[in-house]
């Protein structure tokens, strides 16, 4: 707990370095960019598409007569683009995500590295391509959890529970894996994310969490048509902040745990040495010869050795 409150605020103060704001644009352009080309080939359509697919329903026709009694008659013409966006939003979340993890983590990672652990050596034990492979093999795990668990969003608290667990666990396998790609070996980062596997979850839930407040910029683009062209380059600059700031947490957990992970074996083969280093051996006669050597401290016992009297042996002792 300690290590992770640590990283936490460390990682909060890394926030206003010039170099992280400005490295966060970085994705913002690419997924601002990416989400105008869609939105403007397929706006209009899903929309249209959306509302007349809730225009064939029988008891909905319900629902939307019953919203005009209460005087919002205008709420049918809200509900569409409310569900493209909801619908958009974790391909936003997820792009905004994988878009940070490849172009700001590794930077930002080498950054705390520099600062705080400069004599960190870089054992290389994740490739481009083994990181690309684990990152579309957790993205497949996240998005079946999202689909298998659609039906229990609709009770309240697991609505709000589920989604924060499913992409927390998202953000802790690809950030985890991308931070301690470079410095840690393959079996120094599955020691650490097995010993540390709670600590790196609560890690992504939080952030997950903190992914929230984005969500309700991004929708109130839906309510508020006017600022929506603003609106939502705000909501994915946010988006990117808070992976940003994702990044610099598990960079500076992960890169600490590996810190002292290797001071261990370094403690234990020494402990080992000295467990196996034998007493300094007392001087002691040879107990093959009955003969004790000059000096020797048996004539403090009872008896002398066997075969020699007291006298033959005293006799010996004389110069």
């Amino acid at each position: 707990m300690k290590l992770l409150i640590d990283s936490f605020w460390r990682a909060g103060l890394y926030c206003l370095y010039p170099r992280v704001i400005g490295l966060s644009f970085l994705p913002l352009v690419l997924i601002v960019a990416l989400s105008w080309g869609l939105g403007y080939l397929y706006w209009d359509s899903s929309v249209s598409w959306v509302r007349a697919v809730l225009d064939a329903s029988a008891w909905l026709d319900v629902v939307w007569r019953w919203f005009e009694g209460v005087g919002l008659p205008n709420l049918k013409t809200v509900v569409a683009p409310l569900l493209v966006i909801f619908t958009v939003t974790p391909l936003v979340v997820v792009s905004s995500l994988l878009a940070v993890a490849f172009l700001m983590t590794p930077s930002l990672t080498r950054m705390v590295a520099e600062r705080r652990f400069a004599g960190l050596q870089r054992k290389q034990g994740g490739s481009l391509w083994l990181g690309l492979w684990w990152t579309l093999g957790s993205l497949v795990l996240a998005l079946l959890a999202l689909v298998l668990t659609l039906p229990m969003w609709l009770v309240p608290p697991l609505a709000l529970v589920l989604p924060a667990f499913i992409w927390g666990w998202l953000t802790y396998r690809v950030m985890a894996f991308d931070v301690l790609a470079e410095f840690a070996s393959a079996q120094e980062r599955a020691t650490l994310l097995a010993r540390h596997r709670m600590g790196f979850l609560s890690m992504g839930v939080v952030t997950g969490l903190m992914g929230a407040a984005p969500s309700l910029v991004w929708a109130s683009g839906a309510l508020f048509a006017a600022a929506f062209v603003f609106l939502v380059p705000l909501a994915i600059w946010i988006y990117t902040l808070v992976f940003a700031f994702s990044s610099l947490w598990f960079a500076h957990f992960g890169l600490s745990a590996l810190q002292a992970l290797r001071a261990e074996p370094d403690q234990a083969r020494l402990d080992e040495v000295l467990l196996a280093m034998p007493p300094t051996p007392a001087h002691a006669p040879d107990q093959s010869d009955p003969t004790p050597s000059r000096g020797s401290s048996w004539l403090g016992k009872s008896t002398p050795p066997a075969g020699h009297s007291v006298t033959d042996v005293q006799a010996r002792e004389r110069p």
